[in-house]
């Protein structure tokens, strides 16, 4: 879905521009709130959808088999002459990338991400490769692709808190769902109820779909292993803002508050501050509206408002049409009033387990994404929230496949308390009993 931060626009008062991703005008402390606040959260009637599928390239016979830099360059030659409706971009570890132009409807989207993702896996199996769906690489360790300033200043700064970062740029992938903010007025649809909902049905998300149970063909005790690398990010990157207040003041403060990665340079390496925020920045130095919304892209929190809000919690999914289920359950629990109350509902009561620490970093995220639906509230609100997502699609005109494809997934995941990184830990566990039989004989 398009970067709102570089949208040409006025925010939601009409007062302050909202394109400044290439001024060099110098912005006080003051500035940047209003800034933040004019671009985070753009309300009125949801309308507009937007899906983000990344996935792990892999040899098309072997998978375990690592995919050499010249490759993955060859291929990615390949697929920049092909025409799509999406935005295809590479990730720092030569994870595709594909971004949907915003769609009217849930099956715009749908439409359009498909007829791109058949085009580049045609593009991909001539060259003997294939697009796979999991949470982090279930084989192989990080290695960059990219070398690129940016990322080497990420990198260098991320290291600091351990390993997980190079973690997640180079070995994960997700499904990231983008929704309109809502409507200003207060309501099942307005943007306070659809920031909070986003932020405390996110871990049913995360346990629902899960995929991501292994790194190095080995379990980690965890079916989102992704989850858990960006809560160990910390949660200045990689947090949320606190859920009680003002939404816009909160990001807005959360911006300010955030350390800065990097400050860019014309030539050379880009510099990497230890412990500068961007409200001491603006106090000690000249960052200008570029350097605010670099910075705004360098915040990962699990929902970040961008305009539209971009729910990034969701492990990537097996299968070539498994991103359609996440796509369908979000856009439904979210855009139908009927469904989005129920999910309200049914997502209230988890709220007492996240202790009033602010997402990712609380006890209710952190058991999401260690034990998933095996957890007995978090299946029955998922039950709850599928269950009002099956019966919400046909109203937002969701085809009879895509009907079908969300209630196979209640029946065989989210009933059973299960999700793919079952999946995968069972083929593990099998492949290990079979290993003992033959050391036995």
């Amino acid at each position: 879905m398009s970067d709102s931060i570089s949208d040409d626009g006025d925010c939601t008062d009409g007062s302050v521009r909202t394109d400044f991703s290439d001024d060099r005008t110098a912005v006080t402390e003051a500035e940047v709130e209003a800034l933040v606040k004019g671009i985070c959260f753009k309300t009125g009637p949801p309308r507009t959808l937007g899906v983000e599928v990344e996935w792990l390239v892999h040899e098309l016979r072997q998978p375990q088999l690592p995919v050499t830099p010249e490759r993955l360059e060859a291929a990615y030659a390949a697929l920049r002459t092909v025409p799509l409706g999406s935005a295809l971009t590479v990730e720092p570890g030569g994870q595709l990338e594909l971004s949907s132009p915003p769609a009217a409807s849930l099956m715009e989207c749908v439409g359009t991400v498909s007829a791109d993702l058949d085009a580049v896996r045609t593009v991909l199996a001539r060259q003997g490769l294939g697009l796979v769906g999991a949470g982090h690489d279930p084989w192989h360790t990080p290695r960059r692709f990219l070398r690129e300033p940016r990322y080497d200043a990420m990198e260098a700064c991320l290291d600091r808190t351990g390993t997980a970062g190079r973690h997640m740029m180079c070995a994960s992938a997700s499904v990231q769902v983008c929704l309109d903010a809502g409507y200003e007025e207060p309501g099942p649809l307005g943007h306070t109820r659809r920031w909070w909902l986003a932020h405390q049905l996110g871990p049913v998300l995360v346990a629902a779909f899960a995929s991501s149970p292994l790194v190095g063909g080995r379990p980690t005790g965890w079916v989102s292993t992704r989850q858990l690398l960006w809560m160990e990010i910390g949660a200045g990157r990689a947090g949320a803002p606190p859920l009680d207040g003002d939404p816009r003041a909160a990001w807005a403060r959360h911006v300010l508050d955030a350390p800065v990665m990097c400050i860019r340079r014309d030539a050379g390496p880009w510099e990497v501050p230890e412990g500068l925020t961007f409200r001491e920045w603006t106090r000690s130095g000249s960052p200008t509206r570029a350097d605010l919304a670099y910075h705004l892209t360098t915040l990962f929190p699990p929902v970040r408002p961008r305009g539209h809000l971009e729910l990034r919690m969701i492990d990537a999914q097996p299968g070539d049409d498994g991103w359609i289920v996440p796509l369908a359950v979000t856009a439904a629990l979210f855009d139908d009033p009927q469904a989005a109350e129920t999910a309200y509902r049914a997502v209230k009561p988890l709220t007492e387990r996240a202790e009033s620490r602010s997402a990712p970093h609380n006890p209710l995220w952190l058991d999401a994404a260690r034990t998933g639906l095996g957890d007995p509230e978090l299946r029955e609100a998922a039950v709850t929230c599928f269950t009002a997502a099956l019966q919400a699609l046909p109203r937002l005109g969701a085809t009879s496949g895509v009907v079908d494809a969300v209630r196979g997934y209640l029946e065989r995941y989210v009933l059973r308390g299960r999700s793919p990184a079952d999946d995968l830990l069972d083929r593990v566990r099998g492949t290990a009993r079979a290993q003992e039989r033959e050391i036995s004989a």
